[in-house]
């Protein structure tokens, strides 16, 4: 457990960017954000830097090819969030296995900054959209 007694998980993961050298990576403070049709984002603190951190998790379907992790990797754009880490984890039934992607996490929703521009009739700085 953490200095407060929350719960701490760690898991073996590989860094998102760089060699592929699985370390061991501690999270905490972990609770759900979202959830869309392709999973659940939690949102959880790193205990080593005490970063906040988003884990998309996502249910790696045999039929389809997913190729958000090898596309996340390869991205590196300071208007998309970085990939920190990835691990897989089982799920509940047999041969179920999950993604987890965890990263950079933005507390803000591009609909919920669009929707108080347009509120406000005013235009998104140009910064924001390149």
């Amino acid at each position: 457990a953490g200095k407060d007694g929350s719960k701490v998980t760690q898991v073996i993961a590989t860094p998102g960017q760089g060699p592929d050298r699985p370390q061991e990576v501690s999270y905490t403070d972990t609770k759900v954000i979202g959830n869309g049709s392709f999973g659940v984002v939690y949102q959880a603190r790193l205990v080593d830097t005490s970063e906040m951190v988003a884990i998309k998790r996502v249910l790696q379907d045999k039929r389809f090819k997913n190729r958000e992790l090898q596309i996340m990797r390869r991205l590196d754009h300071c208007n998309v969030v970085k990939l920190k880490y990835f691990f897989y984890t089982s799920g509940e039934k047999k041969d179920e296995v999950y993604l987890n992607l965890v990263l950079e996490f933005i507390p803000e929703t591009v609909y919920r900054v669009a929707r108080h521009y347009s509120k406000s009739k005013q235009t998104i700085p140009i910064s924001f959209i390149k």
